[in-house]
């Protein structure tokens, strides 16, 4: 029993020549009401074993006439010494237990049955969102690979197409094939930007070992695994010092000014986490501490902020209107804003981010100041672009 994870469901079902009695009185936990009899010492030691394993006694939860409890008869003796046991957490799972008069497992011995109800519970996953890899633009080889694959993808055309969704489609499967996707997997929160190869190597092994252990529950194999156990810490605190030390001593240099913003942001980004507050206040100023009054208060305050009436959406009354032509939108307006732009943001619906068009160059400048122009005298926008992310 001790070498069988505490998650998973165990049964046991056993002749155990011992009487556990009638009665639970000091051993509810373990125990129902309806035993045979008078409990001697082997009954005793069935019900420590139980204790001890966090078990229940399943025979005698269940109210049954005296025959459908005695499971061992022979000549004048009426016993009960068969039982079945299950994790005090499943006993919920159970509907009946009962003796089946007149079939026998063995000599003298009555077969007890068991009725189970398993409930299989379907595990949420959530759904796994795979990103291209833009943030690869920034190397100039990547940036020019990208531009000859997407000329190759348009017949060896410079201009790109007038028509937006073609345009877009074709620029997110060249991204695709030449910058790769994410897995999708959700990062651990844990640092772990200072990885290298070495540690890789050495976490990956003792995950080996742990499934190794875990299916075949040897001493040898528990050795082996708290081995690498020890084994990557060391090394882990090793890397982790070496790399902090390293960070240090470029902390005066330009090139660490950027180390230091990166952990700054994902300081405050820790700290700014819902999930991260355990003490807010209420509506009345009360400080509310237990977790279940807090993910109340936060609902409240999300509700209040997404349903409460905005006054720049209020319509004033009695404007009137000024009819004038715009002027058409000129490529260096367009050239300007996107030298403006900042890179490194989230991509809206089209998933295309600003660092393709900066990419692109004179190409992107005369695509968008064209598209532009067209969404002004037609009054329409792409329908991508009125999607809600």
């Amino acid at each position: 029993m001790e070498s069988i994870p505490t998650g998973e469901r165990v049964v046991i079902g056993a002749d155990f020549n011992g009487h556990v009695g009638e009665g639970n009185t000091g051993d509810e936990e373990v125990m129902g009401k309806f035993g045979v009899k008078e409990r001697n010492l082997e009954g005793q030691m069935v019900v420590d074993f139980a204790k001890r394993m966090d078990m229940a006694v399943v025979n005698t939860y269940f109210q049954k006439r005296e025959e459908h409890r005695v499971t061992y008869k022979s000549g004048g003796r009426r016993t009960q010494v068969d039982y079945i046991l299950c994790r005090r957490g499943n006993l919920k799972e159970i509907s009946d237990c009962k003796v089946v008069v007149g079939e026998s497992v063995a000599r003298q011995h009555r077969m007890v049955v068991c009725r189970m109800i398993l409930m299989v519970c379907k595990t949420k996953t959530s759904k796994i969102e795979k990103k291209t890899k833009w943030w690869k633009l920034k190397k100039e080889e990547c940036c020019e690979e990208f531009r000859q694959k997407l000329r190759q993808a348009l017949g060896g055309q410079v201009v790109l197409p007038d028509d937006w969704e073609t345009t877009a489609e074709v620029i997110r499967e060249t991204g695709r094939k030449v910058l790769g996707v994410s897995s999708g997997r959700r990062k651990e929160d844990q640092e772990t930007w200072w990885w290298n190869e070495e540690v890789q190597d050495s976490i990956q092994r003792k995950r080996l070992a742990k499934k190794k252990w875990d299916m075949d529950r040897t001493e040898e194999n528990r050795q082996e695994y708290k081995e690498l156990q020890r084994r990557v810490k060391r090394e882990v605190s090793k890397v982790k010092q070496k790399t902090y030390d390293e960070l240090y001593t470029r902390l005066d240099t330009r090139e660490g000014e950027k180390d230091l913003y990166r952990l700054a942001r994902q300081r405050d980004r820790d700290g700014k986490d819902v999930q991260q507050v355990r003490v807010i206040k209420d509506r009345d100023g009360r400080v509310l501490t237990s977790e279940e009054s807090i993910q109340r208060r936060w609902k409240e305050y999300f509700e209040e902020l997404m349903n409460e009436e905005n006054e720049r959406e209020k319509r004033v009354e009695g404007v009137n209107s000024v009819e004038q032509k715009v002027d058409k939108i000129r490529k260096d307006e367009v050239r300007k804003a996107l030298k403006r732009m900042k890179s490194g943001k989230a991509v809206g619906p089209d998933d295309i981010p600003v660092e393709v068009w900066k990419c692109l160059g004179e190409a992107a400048v005369e695509f968008l100041t064209s598209l532009f122009n067209r969404v002004l005298e037609s009054e329409k926008m792409p329908e991508e672009w009125e999607e809600v992310c």
